[in-house]
């Protein structure tokens, strides 16, 4: 589900103002500001309070909070589970129960204006098939706008990102690297193992022998 205007939402507690926007002043008070009643676009508050409404909204319905998880909700009834997570306006669900399914699109649509996007086959990056053989995740459309991005898609494929027991050394002479553009590397390495965690333990000691050895 996608909500449509989540940032309008929420109500604002602290008083913040704007500007009158153009083509839109007043004649007889052009030099006067708006105080805002609600959330906007651009508000640095603006995902705060459309969390804290979303979460009001869910939790006053039957709903629990994950303790790892904060954007993860979870409702049972009897034998049946609906989970729902949250990522800003997007919104994934699913249950043991195509009842449960359908209570909580009604739910959500008598609170907030909303699109159902049918059964999800990508979200974040990651491509989900589902079938009767179960729930098959993977990231080659994110593998490949990786690659592109750091002009690799011609380097030799290996089994492994690094040999694990390799011990590197700092090089006090070597060209410094571009610490963003590394950064950037090995972030998207760390959400590659979303679906890939047989790449894990040699990322992460990779990660960790680079930053020891720079």
């Amino acid at each position: 589900m996608d909500v449509k205007g989540a940032f309008l939402y929420g109500p604002i507690t602290d008083d913040v103002y704007v500007r009158q926007p153009p083509g839109f002043e007043d004649p007889d008070y052009p030099h006067r500001v708006y105080i805002l009643s609600k959330a906007l676009y651009g508000l640095h508050q603006a995902p705060r309070i459309w969390c804290e409404k979303l979460s009001k909204h869910l939790l006053e319905h039957g709903f629990t909070r994950g303790q790892i998880d904060p954007t993860l909700f979870m409702k049972r009834e009897n034998e049946d589970l609906l989970c729902v997570q949250v990522y800003v306006d997007d919104i994934i669900f699913g249950s043991t129960s195509a009842s449960m399914c359908k209570e909580f699109e009604e739910i959500m649509k008598s609170r907030f204006q909303m699109s159902s996007m049918g059964e999800i086959n990508f979200f974040l990056g990651l491509q989900v098939k589902q079938s009767a053989d179960g729930i098959f995740i993977n990231q080659s459309k994110f593998v490949e706008k990786l690659l592109k991005k750091f002009k690799m898609q011609d380097c030799q494929t290996i089994r492994t990102p690094f040999d694990v027991n390799c011990k590197i050394q700092p090089d006090s002479k070597g060209k410094s690297v571009d610490q963003t553009l590394y950064r950037s590397m090995i972030g998207s390495l760390m959400y590659l193992t979303a679906s890939r965690p047989d790449i894990m333990y040699a990322e992460i000691d990779y990660g960790w022998m680079s930053i020891s050895g720079s």
